[in-house]
C-alpha cells in the first residue's frame, strides 16, 4: 500500500451523505485495485453542523479539514432555514467560512456534453456535441464577502459592497492560464467592465498577467451577459471561462443544463491548504433518503480529487471512463433516464463494480 491519504468527509444537508457514500464506495473501489490508501474522517457542516454543535462551521470541524489531505464535500442547506429570512444563524454562513478560513480562492468547474445524454439536455444536439469546458470562478471575494453589507437602519435600504485586489485576480487568473496551457489554449475573461469598477480591475490586471507571461495563450473578453447568451448558443467555442464570485456562481450553474442535469457537475476548490471537492448542485431536500439522488457529479468530484490533490491521474481516469461507460448503459438515475431509473446506490455499485473489473484484467 501506499501512504495514507486522510480525506475529511463533510456529506452536510439534505442528499449530501447519500452521495457521499457512493463516492466513498468508489474511492475504496480505486484503492483496492490501484493500492492507494484511503482514510475517511467524518465531519459536520451546514445545518447538520448546527443542529448538532450550533455552528454551520464547527471549530473541530476546521481542524479535522486542516489535518486532512482533501476534502469531500456533500452539499449545505435545509428548508427551515431557507423559509425562515429572520434566521441569525444559516448553514449557508458554513461554506462561505469553510472556504475563507482555508484560503479556497479558486472554484474550478468542468462542464462536458456527453454523447449518451444529447437528448437529456433541452439544448440541440449540433450546439451542445463537443462542448468540453472549464470554469475557474474566484471564491473568496467579490459581494458575497464586500463591506459594507447590510441594511439602513430605518430598513427601507439594503447595500452590499464588491471589492476585488489586484493580488486577489491574479493568482486565479495564473491557475487559469497554466490550465489552458494543458488544453486548447484559450481564455476566456467574463467581466462587466463597461459597468463595473471591479471589471476594470479585472480586465487590467489579466492583460498586464497576459502580455507578461502567458502570450502564447489565446486571450479574449465577453461581457457577462453576452457571455451567458454564447453558453447556450455554442458553448464548444469555449476552452477556460475566468470571472469574478457571483458570475462564476450564476454561469457554472445555468452551464449545467448543457450536460442535461447538474447532478453531472463536479467541481474542485483550491488554494492555500487542503483542497475541497464537491458536487455543483444543492442539497435537493425533496429527495433527501429517497435513494433518487444523482451521485454522479459527487463521483466524478472524487475523480477530480484524485488527480489535482494527490496526482493520481489513472485512478481518475478510471473513475471517469467507468460514469461514461455507465451512462453509455443507461444506469442512471431519474434525472437523466426517467423512463428506466435507478437509484442512487444502484448508480455507485454500477460505477464501483467496473473499476473493480479492472482488477481482473
Amino acid at each position: 500500500m501506499s501512504e495514507i491519504k486522510k480525506i475529511a468527509v463533510l456529506a452536510g444537508d439534505g442528499i449530501g451523505p447519500e452521495v457521499c457514500a457512493e463516492a466513498v464506495k468508489v474511492l475504496k473501489a480505486v484503492g483496492q485495485v490501484w493500492g492507494h490508501d484511503f482514510q475517511f474522517n467524518e465531519g459536520y457542516v451546514g445545518a447538520a453542523a448546527i443542529d448538532a454543535k450550533g455552528d454551520p462551521y464547527p471549530q473541530e470541524t476546521h481542524n479535522l479539514c486542516l489535518n486532512s489531505d482533501a476534502i469531500l464535500f456533500g452539499a449545505i442547506g435545509d428548508p427551515k432555514y431557507d423559509n425562515d429570512p429572520n434566521a441569525k444563524v444559516r448553514p449557508e454562513q458554513g461554506l462561505l467560512r469553510m472556504r475563507k478560513a482555508l484560503g479556497l480562492y479558486a472554484n474550478i468547474r468542468p462542464v462536458t456534453a456527453y454523447e449518451a445524454l444529447l437528448d437529456s439536455s433541452p439544448l440541440k444536439h449540433e450546439r451542445i456535441s463537443d462542448t468540453d469546458l472549464v470554469i475557474f470562478r474566484e471564491l473568496t471575494g467579490g459581494i458575497y464577502f464586500g463591506k459594507p453589507s447590510g441594511r439602513s437602519e430605518n430598513d427601507q435600504e439594503a447595500f452590499d459592497a464588491s471589492l476585488y485586489s489586484r493580488q486577489e485576480i491574479r493568482r486565479i487568473a495564473i491557475k487559469a492560464f497554466e490550465a489552458a496551457k494543458k488544453r486548447k489554449n484559450k481564455v476566456t475573461l467574463v467581466d462587466k467592465a463597461n459597468v463595473l469598477a471591479t471589471s476594470r480591475l479585472w480586465r487590467d490586471e489579466v492583460k498586464d498577467l497576459h502580455k507578461s507571461e502567458y502570450k502564447d495563450v489565446e486571450l479574449d473578453y465577453l461581457f457577462v451577459d453576452n457571455a451567458a447568451m454564447q453558453l447556450i448558443l455554442n458553448p464548444s467555442s469555449f476552452d477556460v471561462l475566468l470571472t469574478e464570485n457571483m458570475f462564476g456562481d450564476i454561469l457554472s450553474d445555468e452551464a449545467s443544463v448543457i450536460g442535461g442535469s447538474l447532478g453531472l457537475l463536479p467541481s474542485a476548490s483550491v488554494g492555500d491548504s487542503t483542497a475541497l471537492y464537491e458536487p455543483v448542485h444543492g442539497s435537493y431536500p425533496q429527495a433527501k433518503g429517497k435513494n433518487i439522488a444523482n451521485p454522479i457529479a459527487t463521483i466524478l468530484s472524487a475523480a477530480m480529487m484524485l488527480e489535482t490533490s494527490f496526482n493520481m491521474v489513472d485512478a481518475a481516469n478510471s473513475i471517469r471512463q467507468a460514469v461514461k461507460d455507465s451512462l453509455n448503459e443507461k444506469i442512471g438515475t431519474e434525472d437523466l433516464f426517467k423512463s428506466n431509473p435507478h437509484t442512487t446506490s444502484d448508480v455507485g455499485d454500477y460505477i464501483k463494480g467496473k473499476i473493480l473489473k479492472k482488477e481482473k484484467v
